[in-house]
């Protein structure tokens, strides 16, 4: 019988991702480190090397290198896709399902109060090109929920002001419709009225110390976003570490806080699974508390 060479099924396996299934070159290239990392491990050569003992005995390594559970079960969530696809294709193999995630605790996040929340939206108060990119930014991501690399990705013309909504495109090529709050749209417009640039990006880069000089080539990058958002929560005094992501939280338990659905907030979010969205139902759930407070045993304390 002809032995079938593992490392063929692997390239197909992350072919088939990019193209079948529309996966970004960032998941191919985590996938392919995690997988191609308990192939090495293994020395496996075939589908039937891939066995229980092995993956337990990888898992032991993962765990002894003293890697967070999370971290462990993105390796154990890669090999498990790579060998559905094996069963897929009719390939014997390990059963997917033989493989189970390692229990982690529930998420954290580092929320902001309203009051930080309002501090950190108004503190790029300026008139200067620079405090209305930044004040554009920050209500962009408050109102749509944008990851940082899809609002780094836009252009001029993906933002439609006059209908207050527009099409982005997110993880897995995925496409969903944002909307703009009223404050939003006014930022951007101020933004965009103020440009004088020929740059198609909705937000770029300043040349070093100036305010008003764009680097029409320098696209903003992820990571200068985290800067500017960094730098005006130093200056809006909140001691918390404020991130890209922490606005698109925010902008998740806001809305479930007032009354939305969760499916409703799943799609906003461009999640693919709703259970996703599930982990803010426990932050919201801390209304409970005063729910409870408020209406619970009413009669009794009247007497």
């Amino acid at each position: 019988m002809r032995r079938i060479d593992i490392q063929a099924l692997y390239r197909n396996y992350l072919e088939y991702l990019e193209i079948e299934r529309g996966r970004s070159l960032k998941t191919l290239d985590n996938y392919g480190h995690y997988i191609s990392a308990f192939l090495e491990f293994a020395k496996a050569k075939t589908p039937d090397d891939i066995t229980e003992d092995g993956v337990r005995e990888f898992r032991m390594r993962l765990n002894r290198a003293n890697l967070k559970r999370r971290t462990q079960n993105y390796y154990l969530i890669a090999l498990r896709g790579f060998l559905k696809y094996l069963a897929k294709r009719g390939v014997p193999s390990l059963a997917p399902e033989k493989i189970e995630l390692a229990k982690v605790p529930e998420r954290e996040f580092d929320l902001i109060s309203d009051d930080e929340l309002g501090r950190l939206l108004a503190s790029p108060n300026g008139s200067d090109a620079k405090s209305m990119r930044d004040r554009a930014l920050f209500e962009l991501l408050f109102s749509t929920g944008l990851r940082v690399s899809e609002l780094c990705s836009l252009n001029r013309d993906s933002i439609n002001l006059s209908r207050g909504e527009f099409s982005v495109r997110g993880k897995g090529e995925k496409v969903r419709v944002v909307f703009l709050s009223d404050s939003a749209r006014d930022a951007l417009k101020g933004w965009l009225d103020k440009r004088k640039d020929m740059s198609e990006a909705l937000f770029t880069n300043f040349r070093r110390g100036a305010k008003d000089e764009l680097d029409e080539k320098a696209r903003l990058t992820s990571r200068s976003v985290e800067r500017i958002i960094k730098f005006y929560a130093v200056k809006a005094g909140i001691s918390k570490k404020v991130t890209p992501h922490v606005l698109r939280h925010c902008f998740a338990t806001d809305l479930l806080q007032n009354g939305a659905d969760l499916r409703s907030v799943q799609m906003l979010l461009g999640h693919a699974n709703v259970a996703t969205t599930q982990i803010y139902t426990h932050i919201t759930n801390r209304q409970l508390k005063d729910i409870h407070q408020a209406f619970h045993g009413k009669k009794r304390r009247a007497n």
